[in-house]
């Protein structure tokens, strides 16, 4: 059976502390990984925009010797309406791998239904793994361990939040999630009942935004207005105001709080710009870490599955 990466439900915690691992295995020795995947190609599939995520893979694929093929769903056959089955049908005979960065979870999981490799989520409206393990990484690097307790703060019922409270809490710290007490806003019920059932650490659902920061190690927030929800900004930035990340809210944590935004970030919104580039922010290590950890994930898959 093929193992996919669709969501942070699909890796258990000694196959996470496995990934963390390997990443900084491979962010303290390159070279010995450069020709680790030789002779393998990765298809990128994208339906939203990127930065980070292509980037990353594409150089993770390029440094670990392998070659990364990017694709964007309105220059392929997708546009005209070729079914996302067919394209996944496809790739597996060209590919070795596909990551996809699609809008809906729903449409991931139909491509990794039919694909006779593993599909790696790159980012859907439901979960964004590859970005909270390089997240982990970067927070066991600053503070020596996984323990106390991360905050975010902004829209919990998206993608960033919901890989947060999973993972996190799997690997033992307590997660707060902090937002309005609107339903648009809230995380999904089904995701917090079952990464309960998994957690180590405590989840935590706060409205009021001072005693979501107050004493925390980390505080995470997102952009209020995400891929696709342009019509609804005006409200969104009215409703999620009062949980901007800024220097009075950093004054209720631990001293030393780690500041981390997953970007593209926006400056006067959901964060502002004395604490994005202060001393506190470690998202530049973030961004960084996406590198190793698309790595290490590579890595592992192409260990255990990749054999056609």
């Amino acid at each position: 059976m093929i193992k996919h990466l669709l969501s942070d439900f699909d890796l258990n915690r000694n196959e996470l502390i496995g990934i963390l691992n390997l990443a900084e295995e491979i962010k303290r020795n390159p070279t010995k990984y450069s020709q680790a995947l030789a002779g393998k190609t990765l298809a990128m599939y994208f339906e939203k925009t990127s930065t980070r995520t292509r980037v990353s893979f594409e150089s993770a694929m390029t440094q670990l010797g392998g070659q990364a093929i990017y694709l964007e769903a309105r220059t392929t056959q997708a546009a005209k309406g070729e079914p996302l089955s067919d394209i996944a049908k496809t790739l597996s005979r060209y590919c070795d791998a596909i990551m996809a960065r699609m809008y809906k979870q729903s449409d991931l999981e139909i491509m990794a239904q039919v694909a006779s490799v593993p599909v790696i989520n790159g980012l859907t409206d439901m979960f964004h793994p590859c970005q909270i393990l390089g997240d982990i990484l970067t927070v066991k690097e600053k503070l020596g361990n996984l323990k106390g307790t991360i905050a975010f703060f902004g829209d919990c019922d998206f993608n960033i939040a919901h890989s947060i409270l999973v993972t996190f809490s799997k690997m033992g710290m307590n997660v707060n999630l902090v937002c309005p007490n609107i339903k648009t806003y809230l995380p999904n019920e089904e995701i917090i009942k079952k990464a309960r059932e998994e957690a180590i650490g405590k989840i935590n659902i706060i409205h009021d935004p001072k005693t979501g920061a107050r004493g925390v190690d980390v505080i995470y927030t997102d952009t209020w207005v995400s891929m696709g929800q342009e019509a609804e900004a005006e409200q969104r930035i009215k409703d999620l105001k009062p949980y901007q990340v800024n220097s009075e809210l950093v004054k209720l944590a631990k001293k030393g709080v780690l500041i981390m935004h997953c970007l593209p970030a926006y400056r006067g919104y959901e964060i502002t710009a004395e604490v994005l580039d202060g001393p506190n922010s470690v998202i530049w290590d973030q961004a960084e870490n996406r590198l190793h950890i698309q790595k290490a994930i590579l890595l592992t898959f192409s260990k255990n599955k990749w054999q056609r």
